[in-house]
């Protein structure tokens, strides 16, 4: 699936042939000619065969150095660039700057430079697709949220609302990435450390949100998009490298926000006014109130449609660069509250700028791992990459709605090519523990840029709050771990998943 090359320079005097290699043997054939060829017409016949004899001879010796001078220019070659692959490369990462060097991904090409920091064992994932794998547990939330949203969100004409868009590249521009969403220079979640950069225009995404801008301006109103995400993060029971989001926007013209609203027509989307902690400055405190009313009534509703009726949830506030007010939605699942998803409404300088200047619009992100892991009693997030058929067909169910716990077989389940060893900082490009904790992650999309979230009514959370990891990850929250099963092989050190 991936490799990587080297350009064909048009001034590389090394991959020319040494000229004098192959001329100089045409030259000691050719004097060979020229000096039998007197005897040839004056000897018998035994000196004609002789003559042959010596012809064919040089001829050999001369296809022979040619040869030789072909593949000693290749082996030339293979020193300046060696495949990722090939034993002298010790390390794990592609040669990053290295001059010329290309990767390739997914078809494309991409020049290598000082910013590339991809993995081979990061770059392996690229493609898998879990979430598009038949009655894998993460293909059957995506499905049950799928369902939810095509019967409960109907067009004019019986057609579902909301598109759905689960195909698409993970490599995606930093403009894509960061830019499109007001995320600033500064901003600490650009960092190096934190992504995985092919070079320093293109990365692997680090949230579905990079595609939001590109939605919206192609004249998306309402739609859902699904597929796996990369952040450098520290390898434990809920934290992975890659993992997948499911991302939904909606917008709405004023006249579809205000139907139903008495004297509906006099009030307005838009207003010059002052931001405040509640509020954006160009959105009406009407528009406002409705829009965060619609958000927060679909997402209780989708939470009750994968849990269950009765479940209490709350709200807290919180910071994302593209959405303000921005919100985290809590579940209390069994006697403790767990984070399962980031929303807000969208920054309205990202939604005229990919020109909806007449709508306003809600946004929201949740991890599919986070939501399985709850859901199925799956106590580590490394499982979901399992190829071991004991995980596997205990999620083979002929209805995606379903109720399944997993069970752990008597044998604990065999590791697929994510041994400790191979996954740590070596395999992955990994920040030790100690650095994801100076940047913690947002639980649907970034590292914070502000203050603590505080939930409603509440104080604001301490610093290092675990509620703070991802949600969108599958972590963030205390995760309740299976009583059947305490996965003492997914220990640092030992057999991981």
């Amino acid at each position: 699936m991936i490799s990587t090359r080297e350009p064909t320079p048009r001034n590389c005097e090394s991959r020319r042939e040494p000229p004098h290699c192959f001329h100089s043997s045409c030259i000691i054939f050719h004097s060979h000619q020229q000096c039998f060829g007197f005897q040839f017409h004056h000897l018998r016949a035994s000196a004609s065969r002789s003559f042959a004899m010596v012809c064919s001879a040089l001829s050999r010796v001369a296809h022979a150095h040619i040869c030789l001078v072909r593949r000693a220019s290749h082996v030339c070659r293979g020193h300046q660039h060696r495949a990722w692959g090939s034993r002298p490369i010790t390390s794990d990462f592609a040669a990053s700057g290295a001059p010329g060097s290309v990767l390739e991904l997914l078809g494309k090409s991409y020049p290598q430079d000082d910013h590339t920091n991809l993995t081979r064992k990061v770059l392996s994932k690229v493609g898998r697709n879990l979430y598009n794998q038949h009655h894998h547990p993460l293909w059957l939330i995506k499905e049950r949220v799928k369902e939810h949203f095509y019967k409960q969100y109907v067009g004019r004409f019986g057609t579902p609302l909301f598109s759905v868009y689960d195909d698409l590249s993970p490599v995606v521009t930093t403009w894509q990435n960061f830019d499109s969403l007001l995320i600033p220079a500064d901003h600490p979640s650009r960092k190096k450390g934190d992504n995985y950069y092919l070079n320093r225009t293109h990365m692997l995404r680090a949230h579905t949100s990079a595609h939001q801008w590109d939605l919206l301006h192609a004249g998306l109103d309402a739609f859902l998009v699904v597929g796996d995400v990369y952040r450098r993060d520290q390898i434990d029971t809920q934290h992975y490298p890659v993992f997948h989001q499911l991302e939904g926007v909606r917008l709405f013209s004023k006249h579809e926000l205000f139907a139903g609203i008495k004297d509906g027509e006099s009030l307005r989307l838009f207003e010059h006014g002052s931001r405040s902690a509640h509020k954006q400055e160009t959105h009406s405190m009407e528009a406002l109130k409705l829009i965060e009313f619609d958000l927060k009534q679909t997402l209780s509703r989708l939470v009750a449609h994968l849990f269950g009726d009765g479940l209490e949830t709350r709200w807290v506030d919180c910071y994302f660069p593209f959405t303000h007010p921005s919100f985290e939605m809590e579940i209390n699942f069994r006697g403790e509250w767990l984070e399962v998803l980031g929303c807000g409404v969208m920054e309205q300088q990202l939604v005229n700028s990919a020109g909806a200047q007449d709508r306003i619009g809600w946004a929201f992100g949740l991890g599919l791992e986070r939501l399985a892991m709850i859901l199925y009693d799956i106590p580590d997030i490394r499982l979901f990459w399992s190829e071991d058929e004991r995980f596997l067909k205990q999620f083979r169910l002929s209805d995606i709605n379903q109720k399944v716990s997993f069970q752990n077989p008597r044998e604990e389940l065999k590791t697929d090519h994510l041994e400790r060893a191979e996954c740590g900082e070596e395999g992955m490009g990994l920040l030790s523990f100690r650095d994801t904790q100076d940047q913690p992650l947002l639980s649907h999309h970034l590292p914070p840029h502000g203050a603590d979230a505080v939930p409603e009514g509440g104080q604001p959370r301490p610093p290092g709050h675990p509620g703070r990891r991802g949600a969108a990850a599958g972590g963030g929250g205390p995760l309740l771990t299976s009583p059947r099963w305490t996965p003492g092989s997914l220990e640092r050190g030992k057999d991981a998943l």
